[in-house]
């Protein structure tokens, strides 16, 4: 009797052991992720710093915001603009672009290559808030482009009804630094 109880006492025990363990580790998997990507562009252009809120909605769906470069001339353009189903007004996502204003050529400078691919690096301009999307909508996004970063950071989405794939309103925290914004490594 004495060994059937200290059997189940030491079962019970490694199964609290793992329940513990599993819920650290699912609070780990669910804390905010920084991703990080260095644009295709590399150069020495450095921006002045700035840091903004952007707030989109059907009514309102595109935010532009122009960029200076540090002698004050207007040199890229941000744009967060919807995206959703081809034919249809709903919204599913908004895409942040960055273009350079004397390089037409480049209306996104914001990706880590100029070839499509599902890598999470290339895709942090995507605020999705799907499951599938390649990088989480809850990550904090730095993209290096030239010698300056940009962080992209999804404050709050909402969608109309709760269990629906359309948004109804998104809010992005927008920061344009000369520094690495990324903490520190332990």
């Amino acid at each position: 009797m004495k060994r059937i109880f200290l059997a189940t006492f030491c079962t019970l025990t490694a199964a609290l052991a793992f329940f513990v363990g599993s819920s650290a580790l699912l609070s780990a998997q669910t804390a905010p992720a920084v991703s990080y990507a260095q644009s295709f562009r590399q150069g020495p252009t450095h921006i002045i710093e700035q840091s903004f809120e952007a707030k989109v909605d059907p009514q309102n769906p595109t935010y532009r915001q122009r960029i200076k470069d540090t002698h004050g001339n207007d040199r890229y353009l941000l744009t967060i603009a919807p995206q959703g189903p081809e034919g249809d007004n709903k919204i599913t996502s908004w895409q942040a672009k960055l273009a350079d204003l004397h390089h037409a050529i480049y209306d996104n400078i914001l990706l880590a290559s100029q070839e499509p691919s599902s890598d999470p690096a290339n895709n942090l301009w995507r605020l999705d808030p799907r499951n599938f999307a390649p990088v989480p909508i809850g990550a904090t996004r730095i993209i290096k482009v030239d010698s300056f970063y940009v962080t992209l950071e999804v404050k709050a989405y909402h969608c109309t009804p709760l269990d629906s794939p359309y948004l109804d309103s998104m809010t992005v925290q927008v920061k344009f630094s000369n520094t690495d914004p990324r903490p520190p490594a332990p």
